[in-house]
């Protein structure tokens, strides 16, 4: 494919843009009544309201032509088909196969991967009801009530999301803990209130080798032991997920506590498989069963719904059309629900991880910007940090605004009811952004205020919005295990549509690695204690600081 900014669509969206980009989505509005009906998506009980954006009719056809000449039609049956599409690390990305829940054959390498994903999902229902049942006894005879999950990036972000967002669903008897981060604070602070007699540790790690997630996951074997005083016990207490075998079993852990992760299953697209093994012990294997079945419900919504009618697909070409040709290079994930207040976390690592290129996919240097930098709060704390810029700052941030409609957790009355006043925020922040305040009504507004004292006309000014600031409302019935499938699988197939306009490889991460190389090389230089000189002088000079002072 020619690079994508050569192609005539590209250049009619150059000039298309630099006929409308001083329009006004509050004269959008106007100019059409129904300007909603011909502006959002429904699929399902998901609502997708794009309409608060800085696109007419022409805008979207042209989008829809860019995406037809990036082959996004044919991309999306390649990735579903088990094409080889991670072409850096001859890899399938088929995630999708994790959540298959019509048992349709997915070919790998000509073998159809469909009885290797239902046999772990099996291994998944056994120990996940094993542990709730509690007929999984720790060493001491006493039932399960603590789980650690201990890993990092898609090992830990996607379960520990998931398990916040979906609480209400959780098992009162059970806690779900996170240990990500090498800093011994991490690990310590959830070992302080767990139980060894109670605690069962979940080691993930495909390689079983990544620095952080092992050396967490051998303090936590030192504290156990300590504690239980026979190795014999790790049985009881510990299992893996991993591809490395031999690694596991040498760690101690029992062969039959081995949960298997494949090579065509990204980091930051696992949460569907035994990955998600603390996400069924917390919520219950029917409750991930749902889960999966939301985001294969997502996947045949992107693979057969046509362009203008694909969630995915539309939300990628409106975040190509302010990242490529406003040159706004941020976006906001602002959740209305504190479940999901882990959502932005989530998706800043399944974005910034997945499209944070700048070679191609014909090993060139890319034309264009890739990957927003994202970002973003649950509402409404958001409102009282960082929505002054949103109204008012130098930078526009396109925002996707996501909220379920009814909540989960019932409090307050008639004239407190905590979710009414949620709403009108959700919904008067999208507004305020779109429409923005004149300096016309700020006067009309304070006319009572000028009156008695002039000198407040000086305010008039700071008291103006611009308005024109693009959003998205993505609204659903009600935060379940099924509508997050969804949720998650939606931005997912966003966040690929993209990179393959942008035609980069959204499922390597070389520059993951790349750090995690030089700190091999600094760690023996500060375990030696000795100034060095095998670095820069910045570098070596901080190594001799921290061994001075420490």
């Amino acid at each position: 494919m020619a690079e994508i900014t050569k192609t005539p669509e590209w250049q009619s969206l150059e000039k298309h843009y630099k006929k409308i980009k001083d329009l006004h989505m509050k004269d959008l509005f106007e100019n059409d009544t129904d300007r909603f009906e011909s502006n959002h998506i429904l699929f399902d009980d998901f609502l997708f309201d794009y309409s608060k954006n800085r696109i007419t009719k022409e805008t979207k056809e042209l989008l829809i032509s860019l995406a037809r000449t990036a082959d996004i039609e044919n991309w999306r049956r390649r990735l579903f088909s088990g094409e080889k599409i991670n072409f850096t690390e001859n890899r399938s990305a088929l995630h999708i196969a994790l959540r298959n829940r019509s048992n349709n054959p997915i070919m790998v390498d000509g073998k159809d991967v469909m009885p290797l994903v239902n046999d772990e999902l099996s291994k998944i229902r056994k120990l996940s009801d094993e542990i709730r049942n509690g007929s999984w006894k720790g060493y001491s005879g006493k039932k399960i009530t603590s789980i650690v999950n201990i890993g990092i990036g898609g090992s830990d972000l996607g379960p520990s999301m998931v398990c916040s967002a979906l609480k209400p669903f959780g098992s009162k008897e059970i806690t779900p803990h996170f240990v990500s981060n090498v800093d011994a604070a991490d690990l310590s602070q959830v070992l302080d209130v767990c139980d060894p007699e109670t605690t069962l540790f979940i080691i993930a790690s495909k390689t079983f080798t990544t620095q952080e997630t092992m050396t967490n996951a051998f303090s936590a074997r030192d504290w156990f032991i300590d504690k239980a005083k026979k190795n014999e016990f790790i049985k009881n207490h510990f299992v893996a997920i991993s591809s490395n075998s031999e690694a596991v079993i040498e760690f101690g852990i029992h062969p039959e506590n081995i949960f298997v992760l494949w090579d065509w299953v990204g980091g930051r697209y696992s949460l569907w498989s035994s990955i998600g093994l603390s996400i069924a012990i917390f919520i219950g294997m029917k409750n991930f069963e749902a889960l999966l079945e939301g985001g294969h419900e997502a996947d045949n919504h992107f693979i057969a719904e046509p362009i203008e009618k694909n969630i995915p697909i539309m939300m990628a070409l409106i975040g190509v059309w302010y990242i490529n040709f406003f040159d706004f290079s941020t976006y906001a994930i602002l959740p209305y629900d504190q479940c999901l207040t882990k959502l932005p976390a989530y998706l800043q690592q399944a974005d910034m991880e997945s499209n944070g290129k700048f070679i191609g996919r014909n090993n060139q240097k890319v034309c264009q910007k890739t990957g927003p930098i994202l970002w973003g709060e649950a509402g409404t704390n958001g409102q009282h940090a960082f929505y002054q810029l949103l109204h008012q700052g130098t930078e526009i941030v396109p925002s996707d605004f996501i909220m379920p409609i009814n909540s989960n957790y019932k409090l307050g009355n008639d004239k407190h009811n905590h979710h009414n006043i949620l709403q009108s925020n959700f919904i008067a922040q999208t507004q305020s952004l779109m429409m923005g305040k004149s300096k016309h009504d700020v006067e009309s507004e304070m006319k009572n205020e000028i009156d008695d004292n002039p000198d407040l006309k000086r305010l008039i000014s700071h008291r103006t919005f611009e308005g024109n600031r693009p959003s998205n409302s993505i609204l659903f019935k009600s935060l379940t295990p099924k509508a997050l499938g969804k949720l998650i699988a939606l931005y997912e197939h966003k966040i690929f549509t993209q990179g393959i306009i942008w035609n980069i490889n959204s499922f390597d991460q070389w520059g993951v690695e790349y750090g995690k190389q030089i700190a091999k090389l600094v760690l023996p230089e500060l375990e030696s204690k000795k100034d060095t000189k095998a670095f820069d002088s910045s570098t070596n000079n901080l190594i001799k600081y921290i061994n001075n002072n420490s």
